[in-house]
């Protein structure tokens, strides 16, 4: 062992920290398209002192830091483009506090979206947080940093906004808390102190280590059901949406279109969940969606789908698997995808744009939508899996990317956790004392650039 990797063992156990070239060389690449880069060291800390001591060993050799949960970001967010140090969080798993009455969870950075799940149905089952459909390994913190959505971000928001209070560890070691557990043993909330969370969240990395995080429950009701409304008309979705969001009756609007199987080609569907502790509560709302729908029944333009039980069970599962499966339908292990946060308004351009680049890059498709917030935006996702042993296949797909982020920023979306090539397509546009005021945040509260080098980066 050198001397650095010897300093880190002394730090976490010689365990827990390596330089081996088979264990760096998991932590070089995820499953989406960007190029593979391995790490000089892995280390696996324990505890928030721990990775306090790694910040300032790394501040000291000038070596970067890069921060992972759960690797799955598919868009090289925590690849190491500059090499250095992978501090994996998967050992921070502490679930460290539920208040039922105040309604929030504090956990740690490695806690896992499958491990809160089961958590909170078991000690907890009236109690639910805003799960993602990305797989349950997938760490919580991993979501909000950044900015990801789950089955409630229709209600409430990005997951991010429902954040109450954070631990960090500042890029020069400092160890910081924000919000009410600043001055306060309680985790309640952000407010009303000034509201500082924000030069964590949406940084990938870049200004700090969220170490633990306070987050929002709600509450979760008896019942769950789903309606799935079909159009074929990509212009009417807009409008649907924004019937059903006025009704406020939905828990979650997901907006679904591929190719596969042959059955679902050249259709929209649209699943709209609602929740009750009765039947009645249950019926009351799904007669109040199907009302505000009643025109375009009537004028056969769109209509509700007859779902099996089998069907009803596949898309009411948290997370929704057949996202995964479809992931995978090239059989190749890849999958990337764009996805911008849009106006509904934009969903119609959008969705003809994805049609016109899986044409003309001759690249398979999926698309899958989130409502965020009552209708105030989406994420829309043009997602291409790809065959990593067709190198034809992969060119293909990355210039499709290329072209989805641009068609993003054309429309007026913002791509969402962007690969660093879509970062700098964003900065670029962007607002120019805004970016040097970015740069400015940078550089103070990382003076040694050690922090995820290579993102958001002007």
């Amino acid at each position: 062992m050198d001397r650095v990797c010897e300093r880190l063992a002394r730090i976490v156990g010689e365990n827990y920290v390596s330089n081996m070239k088979e264990e760096l060389y998991i932590y070089s690449q995820d499953p989406g398209m960007m190029e593979p880069r391995e790490p000089d060291y892995v280390v696996m800390p324990k505890t928030t002192v721990e990775v306090q001591k790694i910040v300032k060993l790394a501040n000291e050799e000038k070596i970067p830091v890069i921060p992972v949960g759960g690797s799955l970001s598919l868009s090289g967010l925590v690849i190491p483009h500059k090499g250095g140090i992978v501090l994996d969080l998967k050992r921070m798993d502490k679930i460290i506090e539920v208040n039922e009455r105040c309604r929030y969870v504090v956990i740690e950075a490695g806690v896992t979206t499958g491990r809160l799940k089961a958590y909170l149905e078991k000690h907890y089952p009236r109690l639910r947080f805003s799960i993602p459909d990305a797989p349950p390994s997938a760490t919580v913190v991993g979501n909000i940093v950044i900015h990801g959505q789950g089955h409630l971000s229709q209600q409430y928001g990005f997951n991010s906004d429902m954040v109450t209070g954070l631990e960090v560890v500042l890029p020069t070691g400092e160890i910081c808390k924000i919000g009410s557990c600043s001055v306060s043993p309680y985790w309640f909330s952000l407010a009303p102190l000034p509201d500082i969370a924000g030069l964590f969240l949406g940084w990938f990395g870049t200004t700090g280590i969220i170490t633990k995080l306070g987050l929002r429950l709600y509450p979760r009701k008896k019942l769950r059901d789903i309606e799935v409304f079909i159009v074929e008309d990509p212009h009417l979705v807009p409008d649907v949406v924004y019937r059903v969001t006025h009704t406020e009756m939905a828990e979650d609007i997901f907006v679904n279109a591929q190719p596969y199987p042959p059955i679902f080609k050249d259709i929209i569907m649209m699943g709209i969940c609602i929740t009750g502790d009765s039947e009645e509560e249950l019926e009351f709302k799904r007669r109040m969606i199907w009302n505000v729908l009643r025109t375009y029944i009537d004028s056969k333009e769109g209509g509700f789908m007859m779902t099996t039980p089998d069907v009803k069970r596949a898309l009411l599962e948290m997370p929704i698997t057949g996202t995964t499966r479809f992931a995978d339908v090239m059989k190749g292990g890849g999958f990337e995808y764009c996805g911008p946060i849009i106006p509904v308004e934009k969903y119609p351009e959008a969705y003809k744009k994805l049609l016109e680049l899986s044409s003309e890059y001759g690249v398979t498709y999926g698309n899958t939508c989130r409502v965020i917030g009552r209708g105030h935006c989406m994420m829309f996702a043009f997602g291409y899996p790809f065959n990593r042993a067709d190198p034809d296949n992969m060119e293909r797909t990355k210039k499709a990317l290329h072209e989805s982020n641009v068609a993003s920023l054309d429309i007026g979306g913002v791509p969402w956790k962007p690969e660093v090539p879509a970062q700098k397509m964003i900065m670029a546009r962007m607002d120019k004392n805004t970016l040097e005021l970015m740069k400015r945040i940078k550089r103070f509260l990382d003076p040694n650039g050690i922090m995820n080098p290579g993102n958001w980066e002007g």
